[in-house]
């Protein structure tokens, strides 16, 4: 190889990597999630807000396997059955034997069993009474960020279930948040609550909400079977050149903005290009690309972002400014330098 082919070599292998730290070769367009993907991310919720469901005028005890009854008639003291309901959801009762109140109302299973002994001849018109003695199924389940089975008789509130389920203990372990005028919550624990009431067809859906001067609206009573789901509050990611990476957790007291975010991550770093940050959020199966310049919304020239649940914000990296970062200007100086010479050769 001669000198001319050599001084071809150089300078095509400079140009090469010149376009390599100042461009970009190609570009992909990523335009939803992956094939196959059918959950969806952050879908529509709908707060119940009917007083009709929240605040029902009364509701009567199910009857659940496992539990125990004291039946009795009212002005008749030889019939006084005490009786478990079994595996197969029936009980044994004197003169009717086998009936199944299983899913039965106490007024449900009360008529039930008067009518058998009006049916048998044992009885013209009994009113028929059942206590429920002992009943492994008179609790509340809470799963999520608060953990625990509360016993229930009647009725209880909110506030109050959640405080005996030790809403500030949770699986974080960490500091607690007042919720209206009730019980603590944990840090981890989102606002949002699902309660699957039982025989009811849609689950109830809570928004705590962070002001004490409505707390009266959300202390809603809690019956027996009830299941209280007390989801993770959501995380946003940040991603690039960012002094840290990871997740951040909302807060619930207050919206957070990119430049909160950015403030948690130790302020963005300075190899970012920072005229083209990207929000990327993601509703349903509809993923969007926001583009921001980060240096604007920190001199007030465009509003700071409010940012949801599951949000992406990713800075990309500008490979001049990595160069400078982690070789020094020398680096850059040896390359513009190397040109020179081969150009000059």
């Amino acid at each position: 190889m001669n000198q001319i082919d050599c001084r071809k070599v150089w300078l095509a292998s400079a140009v090469f990597l010149l376009m390599a730290l100042c461009g970009r070769f190609a570009e992909a367009q990523f335009s939803g999630p992956a094939l196959g993907i059918t959950a969806e991310v952050n879908p529509p919720i709908t707060i119940t807000t009917d007083p009709a469901i929240l605040f029902p005028a009364g509701r009567d005890a199910y009857l659940g396997i496992g539990d125990v009854l004291s039946i009795r008639i009212y002005g008749n003291q030889d019939y006084t059955p005490v009786a478990r309901i079994g595996v197969d959801g029936t009980v044994q009762l004197p003169l009717i034997g086998s009936v199944m109140v299983n899913d039965l109302t106490v007024h449900q299973a009360q008529n039930l069993i008067a009518q058998k002994l009006i049916s048998a001849g044992m009885y013209r018109d009994p009113q028929v009474s059942i206590q429920i003695s002992e009943s492994p199924n008179q609790v509340v389940t809470l799963m999520g960020e608060v953990k625990g089975i509360v016993p229930v008789v009647g009725q209880r509130r909110l506030f109050d279930v959640l405080a005996a389920a030790g809403g500030g203990g949770g699986t974080g372990g960490g500091a607690t948040t007042v919720v209206g005028g009730g019980g603590g919550l944990p840090s981890t624990a989102s606002h949002v609550l699902t309660i699957n009431r039982y025989g009811a067809a849609e689950p109830i859906v809570i928004d705590l909400g962070t002001d004490p001067a409505k707390s009266a609206l959300i202390n809603i009573p809690i019956f027996p079977r009830d299941t209280i789901i007390v989801p993770r509050v959501g995380v946003v990611y940040l991603l690039g050149a960012f002094k840290v990476q990871g997740a951040i957790p909302l807060q619930q007291n207050s919206p957070i903005t990119l430049m909160k975010v950015a403030a948690l991550a130790g302020g963005p770093g300075f190899e970012g290009k920072y005229s083209d940050l990207r929000i990327i959020r993601t509703t349903g199966t509809t993923r969007q690309v926001v583009r921001v310049d980060i240096m604007k919304v920190i001199n007030g020239k465009v509003p700071d972002p409010v940012l949801q649940a599951e949000d992406i914000v990713f800075m990309p990296t500008s490979p001049m400014k990595a160069v400078i970062k982690n070789g020094g200007i020398a680096t850059l100086l040896g390359i513009i330098s190397i040109l020179i010479v081969a150009v000059q050769q």
